[in-house]
């Protein structure tokens, strides 16, 4: 049945109280939230709003209340989230753990992984980076050849992976290993977790044309996994795998995500401000430019459908089951929608927005440059839009596959 949520003003009051009570006053005034993938060290505050909400369990508000999570309908998480909204309060606890890995492990793992993996991302106590892509698969990521031998005890994993998000900073990593080389691509293939502390495990940081190093290729020499860290069945990780991404696309095709690419998110104003300072206005009130008037009302009529969309995706939901194939066509939506925005506000801020560095420059400016660039990347991270057309069109629609040898 779909979740229409009952009488859900008992627990708006309690939510509305306790962050009242709980989200710290300082954050209320403007200071930017501690990013969960972020390096640098947050403020005690931002610190004290990670732990109060990790305690209560609301940053994964549904996830299950004896694993630490908030144990919430999703309606009553619906509820929380306009209630954070309505105050500023953003969600301290995310990054790949709750995005991507924990929502997976909730299907798959078994009760020693959920004990000892699931708590610590509820808290925000751990980072994890992703290790699918290899210098030899991407889009075609069953051909992946990183090797793990089994070795009685443990495996031993030899291998490289590439563009390996925050690697560098992360704590664990879901991998993406063969541990059968002479069956089918797709079947011998498992899903491994590897402490990144271990010996042998080397990420190395890419310099982006942004100037930021988010990536990095990582390599694997001689590194022992115990066998407890296998999550499903042996050679069973393609499945695995298939689920993760679609919790992957459907985190990068979000309504939130697809607004926060350019001003808004970076500290400075909305997009439609950022045109009125920038473009300026006409004797009647409107902006000055026609064609960016026009262009970006079809940019905000654009993330309005979006939203709906999103919003509808969620309200139809007969079960609790997580994303399905709409993932595909919400993340190339939202990756469009977001480069769409990051390209208008560096050509709405003009010259000003083609700053590197210099004191010409606001930060705001300066980021807007680099947000720009990085989003260009969106179209290709979990999964490029040709291969989530090829998704849409064979699972959802329903068209043959017209490949064929010549």
């Amino acid at each position: 049945m779909a979740d229409f949520g009952g009488d859900l003003e008992p627990f708006r009051a309690e939510a509305r109280g306790w962050l009242e009570a709980n989200f710290p006053a300082s954050l209320r005034q403007g200071a930017a939230p501690a990013d969960p993938e972020a390096p640098e060290t947050p403020t005690a505050d931002q610190a004290l709003w990670r732990r109060r909400m990790g305690e209560k369990g609301w940053g994964v508000p549904t996830w299950p209340a004896d694993l630490g999570g908030g144990g919430l309908s999703p309606a009553e998480a619906r509820v929380l989230r306009d209630e954070m909204e309505r105050i500023g309060a953003p969600n301290p606890i995310g990054g790949m753990g709750v995005a991507m890995f924990g929502p997976t492990l909730l299907e798959y793992g078994d009760e020693a992984q959920l004990r000892r993996h699931i708590p610590p991302i509820v808290k925000g106590e751990l980072r994890w980076c992703q290790g699918f892509s290899e210098p030899g698969a991407g889009s075609d990521l069953a051909s992946l050849q990183t090797r793990a031998e089994d070795k009685g005890d443990h495996f031993l994993v030899n291998g490289q992976k590439i563009w390996t998000s925050g690697a560098h900073l992360a704590d664990w990593c879901f991998c993406l290993v063969r541990t059968d080389p002479k069956a089918k691509k797709h079947e011998g293939i498992s899903f491994l977790l590897i402490d990144m502390k271990t010996p042998g495990v080397e990420p190395r940081p890419i310099r982006l044309i942004n100037d930021t190093t988010p990536f990095c290729e990582t390599f694997f020499t001689d590194v022992k996994v115990p066998k407890e860290n296998l999550v499903g069945p042996l050679n069973g990780g393609w499945s695995i795998a298939k689920r993760l991404l679609q919790h992957e696309r459907s985190s990068i095709g979000s309504p939130a995500r697809a607004g926060q690419a350019g001003p808004g998110v970076l500290g400075g104003p909305p997009i439609q401000e950022l045109a009125r300072i920038y473009v300026g206005l006409g004797d009647d009130g409107r902006l000055a430019d026609g064609d960016i008037r026009a262009r970006l009302t079809s940019h905000l009529m654009d993330a309005k459908a979006h939203a709906l969309t999103g919003e509808r995706i969620a309200l139809e939901a007969r079960s609790n089951r997580g994303p399905t194939t709409a993932s595909s066509i919400m993340k190339n939506a939202g990756s469009m929608l977001r480069k769409e925005k990051a390209e208008l506000a560096v050509e709405i801020m003009g010259h000003q927005g083609v700053g590197w560095s210099g004191e010409d420059f606001t930060e705001h400016e300066i980021n807007a440059m680099r947000v720009m660039l990085r989003s260009k990347s969106g179209t290709i991270a979990g999964g490029s839009q040709e291969v989530q057309n090829n998704i849409i069109s064979k699972r959802i629609l329903g068209l043959p596959d017209t490949t064929h040898s010549t």
